[in-house]
């Protein structure tokens, strides 16, 4: 009896461990295989990523290389790159931000940037309608699927906060008020949201090699039918601000979701000017037919051409980006070349992070400089109009409600080289002395001293000359052409250092 009870459990045993066999041969055919990321994007091994950067092994928390403690500078990074980021908030503290609090740029775009922001990894932001599969493809990336941390995903709207997914030494969730209140991220910033924003703000950390050189954030989806003052905070403003930060854009849809409502046309008024930043993606691609996917992609630009007024279109990549294998009788080999090119796009930001830093700054130092060229050009006009009897607000009114009138815009662009697509909108000069009297502001010949020099001649010194110096210092032998031109930085007319001996 003991044999035949013994022979029974073997079987039984043999037979569970030949279900536990075909369990797994069947999810091997149904999850896809991942190696061409870690491939595509040097993550494969820390030899190829010691290849890839010259024998750095290590990354630092910025997701710089590290190769050996002696040669890390303070900064963490090796001695060259550290040495770069360290003189960039150099130039951005000494020569840039004391224009802005001079003129209070921050008031007109409300753009402030921290230290943390110029230290700060590539964002990759996702955007797009809801339900289309953005935390599915931010899952597919990091390989999340069945961990305790994968982003929530479904056929409803699943997401309804902002995620920022990032490097961290173990995996923990942040809460958004502790990500704002910690002066050393680069989400400072976002406190001016308020704190019903603050509340749809998750961070979650975790060790993982991808998120030691890119930041991911995903966004709540959008829904046409909803008001904006139902989610409880400024959604449009928000999306602006990480919209202005982003190094990678990915306007995510379906081939169910590809009208465009008032919500979407407003996120892509937002995107105006950072088109190079944006990749269209048509995700779920291998739910239908070739024939009907041709059609679909025809439908997805007659959508979206009305709000892209650009000679050149974004990319459009075409797949199907979460972690199960394509469907059966698709066209697989285009939709993994799409999924390649994506990656190798991704990988482009992530190796040229430190030039699009310099070239993020030195874009925000032109537009400082602008502004501040503009509120002296007021300031002026105001000088030259007012007389013993004359009322300085009806003056004053005047020349901001017809600026043309006083030649105000025209004549920066005839006396600076400045591009009018660079000039502000008039009217947010109302909204702007609306709040700041004009007696607050000195003009530009007063703001010299004898120790410091002209705040314009500083400015203009970092946008011809330090910053394409910088870019030039990190690439040897690739100049950039044209970046100290001053007819491409618009350098222009400088105010007299009457401190300074000729």
């Amino acid at each position: 009896m003991k044999g035949i009870v013994s022979i029974c459990c073997f079987f039984s045993l043999l037979v569970l461990a030949l279900a536990e066999e075909e369990v797994e041969d069947v999810l091997s055919h149904i999850l896809r295989d991942r190696s061409h990321i870690d491939e595509t994007l040097r993550l494969a091994s820390e030899e190829n990523a010691a290849e890839h950067y010259h024998g750095f092994k290590y990354f630092d928390s910025w997701g710089c290389p590290i190769p050996h403690l002696k040669y890390i500078d303070s900064w963490g990074c090796p001695k060259p790159l550290g040495a770069a980021i360290q003189k960039l908030r150099k130039i951005y503290h000494s020569a840039i931000k004391p224009m802005e609090q001079a003129y209070k740029y921050n008031e007109l775009r409300a753009h402030e940037i921290s230290d943390g922001e110029i230290t700060s990894k590539p964002m990759v932001l996702f955007l797009g309608p809801w339900s289309v599969g953005k935390s599915s493809m931010i899952n597919y990336l990091l390989g999340l699927k069945d961990s305790p941390y994968q982003l929530y995903t479904g056929a409803e709207p699943t997401t309804s906060e902002f995620t920022v997914i990032m490097h961290g030494e173990k995996t923990r969730s942040i809460e958004g008020i502790v990500m704002a209140a910690d002066s050393s991220r680069s989400f400072s910033p976002l406190e001016k949201f308020g704190q019903s924003f603050l509340e749809k703000l998750i961070g979650i950390e975790m060790p993982h090699k991808l998120l030691e050189r890119v930041t991911f954030v995903d966004t709540p989806g959008i829904i046409e039918n909803r008001k904006q003052q139902e989610r409880g905070y400024p959604f449009n403003d928000v999306c602006q601000w990480f919209i202005d930060r982003a190094d990678l854009i990915f306007v995510t849809f379906d081939p169910t979701k590809l009208d465009v409502g008032l919500e979407l046309e407003m996120l892509f008024r937002q995107l105006k000017g950072r088109e190079s930043q944006i990749r269209i993606i048509l995700n779920k691609a291998d739910n239908l037919a070739t024939q009907d996917l041709m059609r679909v992609y025809g439908a997805l630009f007659w959508s979206l051409a009305p709000l892209i007024n650009v000679t050149e279109p974004p990319r459009v990549y075409v797949s199907s980006f979460w972690p199960f294998d394509y469907a059966p009788d698709t066209s697989r080999e285009l939709f993994k070349r799409e999924e390649i090119s994506l990656l190798e796009d991704l990988n482009q930001v992530i190796e040229n992070r430190m030039e699009n830093k310099i070239a993020f700054i030195r874009q925000h130092a032109i537009r400082v400089r602008i502004h501040a060229l503009l509120v002296d050009r007021y300031v002026q006009t105001f000088k030259d109009k007012m007389s013993y009897f004359s009322d300085p607000d009806l003056v004053f009114k005047e020349i901001v409600d017809d600026p043309d009138k006083f030649f105000i815009f025209k004549s920066i662009l005839a006396k600076t080289n400045v591009s009018k697509f660079d000039l502000p909108n008039r009217e947010a000069y109302q909204d702007f002395f609306g709040v700041n009297p004009i007696g607050s502001f000195k003009s530009l010949s007063a703001q010299c001293s004898y120790s410091g020099g002209c705040l314009l001649d500083k400015i203009e010194k970092a946008i011809t000359s330090e910053l394409p110096g910088l870019l030039s210092s990190i690439n040897p032998g690739k100049a950039p052409p044209g970046l100290s031109s001053c007819e491409a930085t618009g350098c222009g007319d400088k105010p007299k250092n009457r401190y300074r001996k000729n």
